[in-house]
């Protein structure tokens, strides 16, 4: 069971990343009456998938290597700037990029450039995954 936990958190990152980003955030913008109820709550959403990626990168960086061992695993050698670059890009996201969508300052550059973060998180996350379910 503790083999298969990387694979699981890294599943969980990846999936919430994409089920948020993808799927619910949108439909947010399609159902409700107006884009600023929308954008609230997608900056609620969004917020909340930050404290997901801070839990699940964390998880992954702890479980890295063996108790009282130096080396790490070989999955996390593999994976550890994706773990940590998405870790970083979520907190950047959250406390340097979303304020200033939520001030509406320069709207347009701040979406631009948090939603390329998030993309980019996405592809740490996807990868992450990759690495952690190859075969051992």
């Amino acid at each position: 069971m503790l083999s298969r936990l990387p694979a699981l958190l890294a599943a969980l990152w990846w999936g919430s990343l994409t089920t948020v980003g993808l799927l619910v955030v949108p439909l947010l913008f399609v159902h409700l009456p107006t884009p600023a109820l929308a954008g609230g709550m997608a900056a609620r959403l969004f917020a909340a998938q930050t404290w997901v990626t801070v839990a699940c990168c964390v998880l992954l960086l702890l479980i890295s290597r063996p108790k009282g061992e130096v080396a790490q695993y070989s999955w996390a050698q593999a994976a550890m700037v994706f773990i940590i670059g998405g870790l970083l890009l979520a907190l950047l996201s959250q406390f340097g990029v979303a304020p200033r969508i939520v001030a509406r300052e320069n709207l347009r550059v701040w979406h631009a450039v948090g939603s390329g973060m998030y993309l980019v998180q996405w592809l740490c996350a996807g990868i992450t995954l990759w690495i952690t379910t190859g075969r051992r």
